[in-house]
């Protein structure tokens, strides 16, 4: 059991892939300008990393380890991920339309965000059993919700603020990034 929790604990916080592998930026600086945005695309991306994840997994274990051809992963993960990502939308779309306006147009970032394939990628350079692959999942996706839903809490609070000229918008956002980094940091020893 606690070798699950120091996994989970690494994932949320020590190994954060945005702010201590800065993986994923690109929608962790275009989405954090609304707090509601950011709890709707934290919420996705850990249901898709952690789905896909499973899935990549069983894949992997099961068609390419077995038949020699792990040179494919990369690609069959892409494919793999952005496939699961429409069907996912399709699904929702169908079944559950106001979850669907919530994340509507997340669910198609998510298709190329980094993260996405780098948690699949990782759980199997690091020969994860897939109890271990679904809480390194869940860990990187709450991780990433986590960074997410912090920055956008900063980020409004700075409509109040009085930020100088040259660093409104995307400068100061990169400077709140860095404070969070350095932040993070300090979980290093941690674990």
């Amino acid at each position: 059991m606690g070798e699950y929790l120091t996994l989970f604990m690494g994932a949320l916080l020590v190994n954060n892939f945005v702010l201590t592998k800065f993986v994923g930026l690109c929608i962790f600086f275009g989405v954090s300008k609304s707090l509601n945005a950011s709890i709707g695309m934290g919420m996705a991306v850990t249901s898709v990393i952690t789905l896909s994840s499973m899935l990549a997994w069983v894949v992997y274990n099961f068609v390419l380890l077995p038949f020699h051809l792990t040179f494919l992963t990369t690609i069959v993960f892409v494919i793999l991920i952005a496939s699961f990502v429409q069907l996912l939308e399709l699904i929702i779309k169908k079944q559950a339309p106001t979850l669907y306006s919530m994340w509507g147009i997340y669910l198609l970032l998510i298709a190329t965000n980094c993260i996405v394939l780098s948690v699949p990628l990782l759980s199997v350079e690091s020969n994860y059993s897939f109890v271990k692959s679904i809480i390194f999942s869940i860990g990187s996706g709450m991780g990433f919700a986590l960074a997410l839903i912090l920055m956008a809490s900063l980020r409004e609070k700075l409509v109040y603020a009085d930020v100088p000229k040259p660093l409104e918008g995307t400068g100061i956002a990169f400077v709140l990034a860095g404070m969070l980094a350095l932040a993070f940091l300090g979980f290093s020893g941690m674990i």
